[in-house]
């Protein structure tokens, strides 16, 4: 991309229609606010409705995206039927209704690939800051949110909101594809490498797992045949080392998350449950919870509350304070296990009719289709493996966050239009 295009589509970006849809990554840092995103995405639908009421009966991505949402939020409503917290599923329920507007107008503002370019180019600025921002931190112990975490660098999320990891790695794609469509592959590597300090520095194993997933979706992408992703493995591995080493002697916080993994390779159940900081328990009490609600869970959200019938004695997560009510875990801490306990079989079976309804519009789609959707496409996968631990998705922060990010690939897959000046033939 040149210069003058990457202006062009910068400036765009922090323009409207896209600018609703950008508020919400760039407000994530600060609590609800970014639920003025969601709102202003509210407002855009129901105006787009209202002018053309059979709009998304002729969006591909649109009808794509609600799809989805109907299994995620299907699952919901099914397990809040009888759920262990009433209150708190029904809740939950009304709460994500607020996802379908947001990926309605998203589909419609990102209609045109120049579009879709600048969403991405604003969010890597967005991206951009963060990184800045816990590189200043990390540095000199305050950033723009104040002092850091005591045990992990906290960034712009502030010392008492450990988001910056789990944050980081799942925005990253479009800080890496920003640099590599505007300075190159030198560029993309520089870029995974400056995001790589603060990802580590953060703390969250689960974090490091999703961003070496993103560097290995960049790395094959770039590879272009089997031998040259092995090489670019092989050399990507040797960096990693490097810099895990670094990070080993000039952070105290680096070297005690590696001090408590290491015990997972003795081999040992206990050596295990010690690097999984107790959430073989919590897997352990997830199983049972599930075999004993195995149709429609026990609702969405009420994990802690059926958690203390079900654990075991001595479970620790019963002793100490982790949700703030001594309940006991908060959630499963893994996707499948989180949509099997709290909606059950059907919600699984949802789960899954979902997944194969959107591998299946990603191999119809054609070679463009699929590059331009490649950054959202490439968070998705990282945040959704399956063999990582997990944030809650049925929760106010993350879900949002995962209802952006399908909203967003939902658009850039049909981004249908030609853009202005353009025809269809060129």
């Amino acid at each position: 991309m040149s210069g003058t295009g990457f202006k062009a589509a910068l400036g765009a970006g922090w323009r409207s229609p896209l600018l609703p849809i950008w508020l919400v990554p760039a407000l994530l840092p600060f609590g609800r606010s970014a639920e003025l995103g969601v709102f202003l995405s509210l407002v855009g639908a129901v105006l787009l409705l209202v002018r053309e009421p059979a709009a998304i009966r002729h969006h591909p991505g649109a009808k794509l995206f609600l799809w989805l949402f109907a299994a995620y939020a299907g699952a919901a409503l099914v397990s809040a039927i009888d759920a262990v917290a009433p209150g708190k599923s029904w809740g939950t329920v009304a709460g994500i209704l607020r996802f379908a507007p947001l990926g309605v107008y998203t589909c419609f503002a990102m209609r045109r690939p120049a579009k879709v370019r600048a969403l991405y180019m604003a969010t890597a600025v967005v991206v951009a800051i963060w990184v800045l921002d816990a590189w200043v931190q990390a540095l000199t112990g305050v950033g723009l949110a104040g002092h850091s975490n005591a045990e992990r660098l906290s960034g712009i999320f502030g010392s008492d909101n450990l988001k910056l990891g789990p944050a980081l790695a799942a925005c990253a794609p479009f800080l890496l594809w920003a640099a590599r469509e505007r300075w190159g592959r030198w560029a993309l590597v520089g870029a995974y490498l400056v995001t790589l300090g603060p990802v580590l520095l953060s703390g969250s194993r689960a974090s490091w797992l999703c961003y070496g997933l993103v560097g290995l979706a960049f790395l094959w992408r770039e590879a272009g045949s089997i031998k040259r992703f092995a090489l670019a493995c092989g050399a990507a591995a040797l960096v990693l080392v490097v810099a895990g080493l670094l990070a080993w002697q000039v952070s105290p916080r680096f070297r005690e998350r590696i001090a408590h993994t290491l015990p997972a390779l003795s081999g040992t159940r206990q050596g295990l449950d010690t690097a999984l900081t107790g959430r073989l328990d919590i897997w352990r009490t997830s199983l049972r919870l599930y075999a004993a609600h195995p149709v429609n869970g026990v609702g969405v959200r009420g994990f802690r509350v059926a958690y203390p019938a079900y654990a075991a004695p001595g479970d620790h997560f019963l002793t100490i304070e982790k949700c703030g009510d001594g309940e006991g875990a908060c959630h499963a801490h893994q996707v499948v296990l989180e949509v099997a306990t709290e909606t059950g079989t059907l919600g699984l079976l949802a789960w899954l009719a979902a997944a194969g309804l959107a591998l299946r519009a990603w191999w119809r789609a054609d070679a463009d289709a699929r590059m331009r959707a490649f950054p959202p496409a490439v968070a998705l996968f990282s945040i959704l493996f399956p063999l990582n631990t997990h944030m809650a998705y049925y929760s106010a922060w993350w879900g949002l966050l995962a209802a952006w990010l399908l909203a967003v690939w939902c658009a850039a897959l049909y981004a249908d239009l030609p853009d202005a000046g353009q025809t269809h033939g060129g």
